[in-house]
């Protein structure tokens, strides 16, 4: 399986969540040089929140 972790030259959004028991994990990278990682289900759920509204194509607005 493919590195599916954001970098500079591939951002993106990437969560992670093992199991149902685990805390989930996200780590974010964004074309404008932003970056953010988070670990726990509600921190990841802010990021993802975050993200969506001013990263990813939300630059595009």
């Amino acid at each position: 399986m493919a590195d599916l972790t954001p970098t500079p030259d591939r951002p993106g959004l990437h969560i992670s969540k093992p199991s149902p028991s685990a805390p989930a994990s996200a780590k974010a990278v964004c074309h404008c040089g932003a970056s953010a990682s988070a670990t726990g289900d509600t921190q990841v759920a802010t990021l993802v929140t975050g993200w969506n509204a001013h990263h990813g194509t939300a630059h595009g607005k």
